[in-house]
């Protein structure tokens, strides 16, 4: 038994992922729900919408999910699974469709404690403390989210950017119990272990590239901000040359803040050092949520299905670290080179798709026409995460150019109000 077609359905859930892939046999179809999450809708969109999503989904999937994938933790890709409680919940509604299989990453194992010795097979204690560390960073967002809603020393913009990373990077536990109780069976994977996905998608190969463990590669531990080679930078070399900053801007020597009642209050001659504490302290609650936001990201799944002639990779949020394991594996890279549909990770930021994956997608083409082009969808809302200034932009406009450029790109922002588009792949 084989599947004939594949349907994507793209859902309209502003800043997060929300994706039912609908795998077409001759007496049946055969559904898998990739993430559920949104830390921000559009104008014009509806508050319950996620709870319409979920609605639309039980009545599309005949009351029935073979498989649910959350790719990691961030609310942007989870918190569609909570249940706040109520029956008539996203949570519980995706729940009610009682799904055979939960796929996670391995670092959601709950036997993983800090006291656990590693993912299954009881790998060496690197892999706890990995674990661990992400929970306490988990902590301290939690408690830079409280000083941002306690402090008024904060910029406009400031108080966006930590509000935000804050929020996305708490624990989100309602949703992670549902996912934990949810399904008849589940599974934490790690790059190149089978999956039980495949066994309930006949005809479906279904290769898990990542996460790696720390084990087999370490470097998921670590983050780099920039990297000229791998991300989309743009313009970096032409502004070195100019002499200039990133940006553009030149940095005053003394930066100061916005101008506030209660500095008056203190003397004169105290008031640039009361500046710079404030500005260090900014400093370091921006550091600790963009170092965890960095390490959840290279904590996703990232999963290429392959069936027919067509493979499809859906690769959550994963950033360079965790796409390094594979795109050093030489029989990946020829498996990677025949992707026909790619959902883009991270909603387009710029070191979510490294250009040595980009570059290896044998089905790009600068002509629209072309048979057999590489189908793209990202799910995105702009102005909501990172910043122009800084080219950290989401989704990132030279990456954006480039899928416009050599492939078929569809992004949830097209979809203004309506529920969702669908993208058919036959097989």
């Amino acid at each position: 038994m084989t599947p004939s077609r594949v349907t994507i359905r793209s859902y309209q859930v502003g800043f997060g992922d929300y994706f039912l892939l609908s795998f077409q046999y001759d007496a049946e179809e055969r559904h898998v729900l990739i993430d559920f999450g949104s830390t921000g809708l559009p104008e014009g969109v509806p508050k319950n919408q996620l709870d319409l999503i979920a609605k639309d989904i039980a009545e599309r999937s005949n009351g029935k999910l073979t498989a649910v994938v959350a790719t990691h933790r961030h609310r942007d890709h989870i918190s569609g699974f909570a249940t706040r409680n109520k029956k008539t919940s996203s949570g519980s509604i995706i729940a009610g469709l009682t799904p055979e299989l939960v796929l996670q990453p391995w670092t959601e194992d709950p036997d993983l404690s800090p006291e656990a010795t590693g993912p299954r097979r009881r790998e060496p204690s690197l892999a706890a403390h990995h674990v661990s560390s992400l929970a306490e960073m988990q902590l301290a967002a939690a408690q830079v989210l409280s000083e941002v809603r306690r402090v008024r020393y904060l910029s406009t913009d400031l108080r966006n950017e930590l509000s935000f990373m804050g929020e996305n990077n708490l624990a989100n536990l309602d949703a992670i119990k549902n996912l934990m109780t949810m399904g008849k069976k589940r599974e934490y994977a790690h790059a190149q272990q089978p999956t039980a996905l495949q066994e309930l998608l006949p005809g479906v190969t279904v290769d898990v590239l990542g996460p790696p463990t720390v084990n087999q590669s370490n470097t998921i531990t670590k983050q780099r901000s920039r990297d000229e080679d791998e991300f989309w930078h743009l313009l970096a070399h032409a502004e070195k040359a100019l002499g200039r900053p990133r940006g553009g801007k030149v940095k005053p020597l003394f930066p100061t803040y916005l101008a506030q009642k209660s500095r008056d209050q203190f003397p004169i001659d105290a008031r640039w050092l009361i500046n710079q504490a404030k500005r260090l302290r900014t400093d370091q609650m921006l550091q600790i949520v963009r170092i965890l936001d960095e390490a959840l990201n290279n904590t996703s799944l990232i999963l290429l299905f392959k069936t027919g002639s067509k493979s499809l990779l859906f690769p959550g949020d994963a950033q360079i670290e965790n796409w390094s394991y594979a795109l050093n594996q030489e029989d990946i890279r020829e498996k990677l080179k025949a992707v026909d549909l790619y959902k883009v990770g991270h909603h387009g930021s710029m070191n979510a798709t490294p250009k040595s994956l980009w570059s290896l997608f044998e089905n790009k083409s600068k002509d629209a026409t072309s048979q057999g082009r590489l189908q793209t969808l990202m799910s995105t809302m702009a102005h909501k995460h990172g910043s122009e200034d800084r080219k950290t932009e989401v989704p990132r406009q030279p990456l954006v150019q480039a899928l416009n450029r050599e492939s078929t790109l569809f992004s949830t922002q097209a979809l203004k109000a309506e529920l969702y588009h669908d993208t058919i792949m036959e097989l």
